[in-house]
């Protein structure tokens, strides 16, 4: 009895303990896990609704997709038609300009062709009639005659008007004109009593003045100032020239520094022509004055015939002592001797921008203006007989006014007739610039 009451009381004790520890957490639990079951059977039932709803959104939405579908099939039906509407019609207009360019486009080739038919045409009738003309000229008495027809129409023709001028006065303004008119009359006045030596030594003078202006720009500057008094500048060529130089060449530079000159080029070269007309001057004096031409001539022709060696010894900007060794290598084989070897050394040695050959004309031109004369510079085709050249002489001199020297230089290529430069004219009555004026002048 004992034993059973010990286990009711035990079983009492763990009820109690069971009831007091154990039995409410185990009810809050429980009222926890019905909580939460009933929150997601509430959270079910939100989302079954919310599925709901957006089913009814999605099948909504999918109407309106389906209207919208509709209406942007409708509007791009509308929209394709109206494009291809005005594609149709850009098409019109497009074949149109299409068309009325190819025609222009025809027209222009039709004419371009037509121009190239022209040309090629006369191109071809113009080197015919050259061909013509060569072999009607290879005869040498049609070539002949082509230089009487010339010398015709040459004396058909009125007395010129032109003013002859050589090469040291064409290049000066009015005022240089003038200053070197007044340096020649010194001159004149002061060699009137002076030998080949004197003037030889005048000329060497007179080019080593023109050698220091050149290197001394400062002081050609400083004498071609315009100034009312020149006795300043006198005063100053004497000082520097004073017992260096000749009576005669300090003469002639005080006159050089009195007058008034354009620019100070134009100093060096009226100095530099009184140079040249010493050494002609000595020449007249030993009566050498047509060989002078004549060896000048022949050596301008060598320049002519070799324009390298006219580019080198008109390079300027080389020493000059290379261009004159040059110079002196060429004259020991081309026969010119003496005063004219002179010359062209002093003109080599003065270049400064003029080229060599054309200096050399200058000098042709200074040597026969001493005698009074013009030259002429003919080009022919062949060598004139003396009859022709004779009747030239005479045309020419009748037509200038003054006495003319003829200088002829012969080019086959001419093929007939002359071409004549008298100083700044030119009369052109050569075959061969009358076919390419025909040339020039063919229809476009």
């Amino acid at each position: 009895m004992s034993t059973f009451i010990g286990q009711l009381i035990g079983f009492a004790v763990i009820a109690w303990i069971i009831w007091r520890y154990v039995a409410p957490p185990v009810r809050t639990l429980m009222q926890k896990q019905q909580d939460a079951v009933r929150t997601a059977l509430a959270e079910s039932a939100e989302a079954a609704k919310k599925l709901t709803e957006a089913d009814a959104e999605h099948a909504k939405a999918l109407e309106n997709a389906k209207v919208e579908s509709a209406k942007v099939t409708d509007e791009a039906k509308h929209d394709s038609e109206r494009i291809a509407a005005q594609l149709a019609e850009q098409a019109g207009v497009d074949a149109e300009r299409i068309k009325a360019q190819g025609v222009q486009q025809v027209q222009l080739m039709r004419q371009q062709l037509i121009r190239q038919l022209r040309q090629g045409l006369g191109d071809e009738a113009v080197q015919k009639a050259a061909g013509l003309v060569r072999g009607h000229v290879a005869d040498p008495a049609a070539q002949a005659a082509t230089v009487d027809r010339f010398l015709d129409e040459l004396e058909q023709m009125a007395p010129s008007e032109a003013v002859i001028e050589t090469g040291a006065t064409a290049r000066l303004r009015a005022a240089s004109r003038e200053a070197l008119a007044a340096v020649v009359a010194e001159f004149d006045s002061v060699t009137g009593g002076l030998d080949a030596d004197g003037l030889t030594k005048l000329a060497e003078e007179l080019a080593s003045v023109g050698k220091l202006l050149i290197t001394e720009p400062t002081l050609a500057r400083h004498l071609a100032e315009p100034n009312d008094d020149a006795a300043p500048k006198v005063h100053l060529v004497e000082t520097l020239l004073s017992g260096k130089v000749g009576d005669p060449t300090l003469d002639i530079v005080r006159t050089v520094a009195s007058q008034r000159w354009s620019t100070a080029s134009n100093i060096v070269d009226g100095i530099e022509h009184t140079a040249r007309v010493a050494l002609l001057k000595r020449a007249e004096v030993a009566g050498e004055v047509d060989e002078v031409e004549d060896q000048l001539f022949r050596f301008g022709r060598v320049l002519d015939a070799h324009p390298r060696l006219a580019a080198l010894l008109s390079d300027y900007t080389t020493p000059a002592e290379g261009r004159i060794a040059l110079l002196n290598k060429v004259i020991e084989n081309s026969g010119v001797s003496g005063v004219a070897a002179a010359l062209l050394s002093q003109t080599v040695e003065l270049l400064r921008g003029e080229r060599a050959d054309e200096a050399v004309i200058d000098l042709v031109e200074l040597a026969v203006s001493r005698r009074g004369e013009v030259v002429a510079h003919v080009t022919a085709a062949s060598e004139l007989a003396d009859a022709q050249r004779d009747r030239l002489t005479e045309v020419l001199t009748r037509i200038y006014g003054h006495p003319v020297s003829v200088q002829l230089h012969v080019d086959p290529e001419l093929l007939g007739g002359l071409s004549v430069a008298v100083g700044d004219e030119v009369i052109d009555g050569s075959i061969a610039s009358r076919l390419a004026a025909a040339q020039t002048q063919l229809p476009d």
